[in-house]
């Protein structure tokens, strides 16, 4: 089969395809020929910073679609040629890929295999920061660091769906805020990581309350904006250090005079932790697809082996919505919708 290996890290020119030896699943796994490879923005920290990568050489990739190729010793509840989505702990950029049968869902009917590929760690992760972390409820207001990137997408569609009084985003060019508008925010702040501005205007926005809930994958002095931004009560969760500032503390001066309250989500964290949980959350967030109140947009698609160049566009922080890799099919061309 063919993979997208890292031998060292670095750039993007560092993903190599290698051919290798397709994988067989082990007790309570899955293998699975992959039709479709989510691309995240952990897949270019494990590129270029070894993220969450155990050793090198490595193969990245932390989703994907496809059919059941073999089920491992103990494995129910599926059939060969069955379609599914899945999460894996990386090995996702392969023609075949094996996971854990606990973190491989079935897709539901009327959701097509580029679709389900969009689904295993976006979905779940904006489905737990609304519902189940960020707790939110109807007439709260909600403010999303990177609203026009795939999580952001989703996020802007369940707040506006669970009754959110507003949804206000933050995102770095005039572009990314058009296409956030089009996916549930009411209000759209372009800055940067460098220069967290947007508290000010939240609290110009809020008539100076500030909002009840603000979702942070940034971290460094994004998070501490985003504190910043909270009304009375509010709530602040974190699911990501984008910006690789060195990790961040909150103590009791910061949150007693307003009685906040800071929690943070990792869906690779909860795969392994308490993957019953994330089966369940899962589950809940996959109807949210099937019943038509999120979609996430494919915007580039690339062959596997031009998966450099699905890195230099996310890379690059210009891209919306969600990019995917196809497994089958090698004319190297990007589709953007």
């Amino acid at each position: 089969m063919r993979a997208v290996e890292i031998q060292e890290y670095g750039g993007p020119e560092v993903l190599r395809v290698v051919e290798a030896e397709a994988p067989a699943p082990g007790p309570g796994q899955v293998s699975i020929d992959v039709a479709y490879i989510g691309v995240n923005f952990a897949d270019l920290k494990a590129r270029a910073d070894g993220y969450r990568v155990p050793a090198l050489p490595f193969i990245p990739g932390l989703e994907v679609s496809g059919r059941v190729r073999a089920l491992g010793a103990g494995v129910t509840g599926f059939a060969v040629g069955q379609e599914v989505a899945a999460l894996t702990q990386g090995g996702a950029y392969a023609d075949v890929v094996v996971a854990d049968a606990v973190t491989v869902f079935p897709l539901p009917a009327g959701v097509d295999l580029r679709t389900g590929a969009t689904l295993p760690t976006v979905l779940p992760t904006a489905y737990a920061l609304i519902h189940t972390v960020g707790r939110l409820q109807p007439g709260e207001t909600v403010l999303v660091q990177g609203a026009a990137g795939g999580v952001g997408t989703v996020l802007g569609q369940l707040a506006s769906a669970a009754g959110a009084g507003a949804v206000y985003g933050v995102v770095s060019s005039a572009a990314k805020a058009e296409y956030a508008r089009e996916h549930g925010y009411d209000e759209v702040f372009v800055t940067s990581s460098t220069t967290p501005s947007f508290a000010k205007e939240v609290r110009g926005a809020t008539d100076g309350r500030g909002v009840d809930l603000a979702l942070d994958p940034v971290g460094g002095e994004t998070l501490r904006a985003s504190l910043d931004s909270l009304a009375p009560f509010g709530r602040l969760v974190s699911f990501g250090n984008a910006s690789g500032a060195q990790p961040w503390q909150v103590g009791q001066p910061d949150l007693y005079p307003l009685a906040l309250s800071v929690s943070g989500f990792s869906i690779l964290t909860l795969a392994q932790t308490s993957p019953s949980e994330l089966r369940a959350l899962t589950e809940r967030a996959f109807r949210t697809v099937v019943d038509g109140v999120v979609s996430l947009p494919v915007t580039a698609e690339f062959a596997l082996p031009d998966a450099a160049e699905a890195h230099r566009l996310m890379g690059a922080r210009t891209s919306t919505g969600k990019l995917l890799l196809r497994a089958h099919g090698t004319d190297g061309a990007a589709d953007l919708a």
